[in-house]
């Protein structure tokens, strides 16, 4: 490989690595975009919904999500929960 074509592949490799880095820019935009738009107590509500689904079953804090979005002049909560598997019944 000669000295053109080293500069020339570290240059085609810079722009995959730039539009990779101005993806990920634009999902961390678009994820402060949204956070910006939340309710300030959503991440205590999702603190509680944990706490009180714990009081019967063992959860993570990563099975709870919680999703707030706003539509024209509705506001929708939806509450995911991944609930673990039931041991098996003998």
């Amino acid at each position: 490989m000669g000295l053109i074509d080293y500069f020339r592949s570290s240059t085609e490799s810079n722009k995959g690595s730039a539009s990779v880095a101005k993806e990920r820019l634009r999902i961390l935009v678009a994820h402060d975009r949204a956070a910006r738009d939340r309710p300030f107590y959503l991440p205590k509500l999702q603190e509680e919904i944990v706490a009180v689904i714990r009081k019967y079953i063992a959860v993570d804090d990563d099975a709870v999500s919680v999703h707030y979005e706003q539509e024209d002049r509705q506001e929708i909560l939806e509450v995911n929960i991944i609930l673990p598997e039931a041991p098996p019944q003998a």
